[in-house]
């Protein structure tokens, strides 16, 4: 299936604000349940940390033994290059929708 003009704009619009939103924020900061959960799925210790430093970063919080004891909650810190990015793929999408034949 072919995207047409419609969805190209509008696949620009919604990668242009997520882009915007994330210039917009510092850090965001999970709850308990996703804390626990991302502590269980990234600690494991047949997956090595491999991806890079901000992966590492991510791997890096308090160590705890076991998933019930984590109690502090977990801050991501997106990079700054993440939210240009992201508005720089939109913006070229939306614009190349544009030059596109109209739909029939």
């Amino acid at each position: 299936m072919d995207m047409n003009r419609n969805q190209y704009f509008m696949a620009g619009l919604v990668i242009l604000l997520m882009g915007v939103q994330f210039r917009m924020l510092d850090s965001v900061t999970l709850n308990k349940e996703c804390s626990q959960f991302i502590h269980s799925k990234l600690n494991k210790k047949d997956q090595p940390a491999s991806g890079g430093p901000h992966f590492a970063a991510l791997t890096t919080w308090g160590q705890t033994k076991a998933v019930e004891q984590v109690t502090e909650l977990r801050t991501i810190r997106p990079p700054k290059w993440l939210g240009f990015a992201l508005l720089s793929v939109g913006a070229v999408l939306a614009l190349h929708s544009l030059a596109m034949p109209k739909p029939e």
